[in-house]
C-alpha cells in the first residue's frame, strides 16, 4: 500500500435510501438504492450495511481483487442485508471480510442473521455457499474495534425497534460518524448521538422524515425508528460536527423533495449535503 493511500479518510455513497429501494424516474438525481457506505482510512477499506447499494459496491470492487474488507452492520433490518445475498465479491475465493454486528435482544449474532435472509423459502442460495473467507465478530455495544494502523471503530446504542448502533470511525484526529437508524426523544436529545458524533467531521443521520411528517396527527410516524432533518441540525450544533449529511431518505421522497430538504437544512445548518449516490467526501481536505 502505498503511502498516499496510507494517509486517506474517504467516504463513498453508494445506497442513501431507507426501508425499501425505489428506482424511477424521480429518484435518479439522488438514488434509489437502501444504505451502503464505504469509507477508505488509512489504506483500509471499510464497509457500512449492507441494503441494495452494496451489490452496485460489488460490482465495482470485482477489478480490485483480491479484498481484504471490515464491514460493519448497524442492525439487520431488510433495507440494511438485503445487498448482502448479491454481493459478488463475497462468493470469490480468495477474498476476506471481517464482519463486525452486535448480538439482538432475542440473542442472535450477525452471522445468524445474514445466514437466515438466504435460506429457503427466502433465497435459493445459502451463505455456506460464498466462497470468500468470511470472519464474524460479535461485538458489544460501546466496545471498541482496533484495526490497523490506528483506526478505531466506536460503537454507542440507538434508539430504534430492535435495536440499532451508530459508529463512529476514528484514525489521525479526524472522524466520521455513521447515524442510522435512530429515533430522537421527544424532550431531549440523546446522549449516545450527541457523544458518538462529538466534534466529528462529518456527520451522516437518519433523516427518514421532516418534522411535519414524524408529527402528522393522521399519519404519525412517532415509534417507527426514525428522525427528521430538524433533528439532525439540532445534533449537529450540539455536538459541534463540521459537517452535516442528510441520510436514509424516505422512498417517498423524490428529486424534487430532496432538493428542497437540501435548501432548507442549509438554511439552518450551512455546512450540510443531502447524500446522494456516488457522493464521496475527503475529510482530509475538507475545509
Amino acid at each position: 500500500m502505498s503511502e498516499t493511500l496510507d494517509h486517506q479518510f474517504k467516504v463513498r455513497f453508494w445506497g442513501v435510501r431507507g426501508s425499501i429501494a425505489c428506482p424511477g424516474s424521480k429518484t435518479v438525481r439522488y438514488g434509489g438504492n437502501t444504505s451502503c457506505i464505504e469509507m477508505f482510512v488509512a489504506g483500509q477499506r471499510l464497509i457500512f450495511d449492507g441494503g441494495t447499494g452494496l451489490r452496485v459496491l460489488g460490482q465495482s470492487l470485482l477489478k480490485e481483487m483480491p479484498l481484504n474488507v471490515s464491514m460493519f452492520f448497524t442492525h439487520s433490518h431488510w433495507d440494511h442485508i438485503q445487498g448482502f445475498p448479491f454481493f459478488v465479491p463475497a462468493f470469490v475465493p480468495g477474498n476476506r471480510f471481517d464482519i463486525y454486528g452486535t448480538i439482538t435482544p432475542d440473542g442472535s449474532t450477525i452471522e445468524q442473521r445474514l445466514n437466515s435472509q438466504m435460506l429457503h423459502p427466502n433465497f435459493p442460495v445459502p451463505l455456506q455457499i460464498m466462497g470468500a473467507d468470511l470472519n464474524f465478530f460479535d461485538i458489544n455495544q460501546g466496545e471498541p474495534v482496533k484495526l490497523d494502523n490506528d483506526v478505531r471503530v466506536d460503537n454507542a446504542l440507538l434508539n430504534h425497534p430492535g435495536e440499532a448502533v451508530g459508529y463512529r470511525v476514528n484514525w489521525n484526529g479526524y472522524a466520521a460518524a455513521y447515524i442510522t437508524d435512530t429515533e430522537h426523544y421527544p424532550d431531549r436529545l440523546d446522549d449516545n448521538v450527541v457523544e458518538l458524533c462529538r466534534d466529528a467531521d462529518v456527520m451522516i443521520y437518519d433523516a427518514t422524515y421532516t418534522d411535519e411528517e414524524y408529527y402528522n396527527e393522521r399519519s404519525s410516524k412517532v415509534g417507527w425508528g426514525h428522525s427528521t432533518w430538524q433533528e439532525a441540525v439540532k445534533v449537529a450544533k450540539a455536538a459541534n460536527v463540521k459537517q452535516l449529511v442528510i441520510f436514509h431518505h424516505d422512498p417517498a421522497h423524490d428529486d424534487d423533495f430532496m432538493d428542497t430538504i437540501k435548501d432548507h437544512t442549509a438554511q439552518q445548518f450551512s455546512n450540510s449535503l443531502v447524500a446522494w449516490e456516488g457522493l464521496e467526501l475527503d475529510l482530509l481536505t475538507a475545509i
